[in-house]
């Protein structure tokens, strides 16, 4: 595991250390949840999760393809 160091505002650093020990767990593992609950995977979670999606489409790959347009365009044109 690597090490990150973040600058945070001395109130915000208290809350996390007293998050995290009111839920009896580390500051690592608050940090880790809020980035997966986020959506921040790593590339193995995101393999893993197109692996799932693949084993569980009921689109064939065409109609697959024509809503991933449809969404892409509309959310384009927002």
């Amino acid at each position: 595991m690597s090490k990150l160091t973040i600058d945070l505002p001395e109130e915000r650093r208290r809350a996390l250390k007293a998050a995290a020990a009111r839920r009896g767990v580390t500051i690592t593992y608050l940090i880790e949840e809020s980035l997966r609950l986020n959506g921040v995977r790593t590339d193995e979670e995101i393999s893993n999760l197109m692996e799932r999606l693949r084993r569980n489409a009921t689109l064939s790959e065409e109609e697959a393809l024509a809503l991933g347009v449809r969404v892409t365009r509309a959310a384009r044109r927002r």
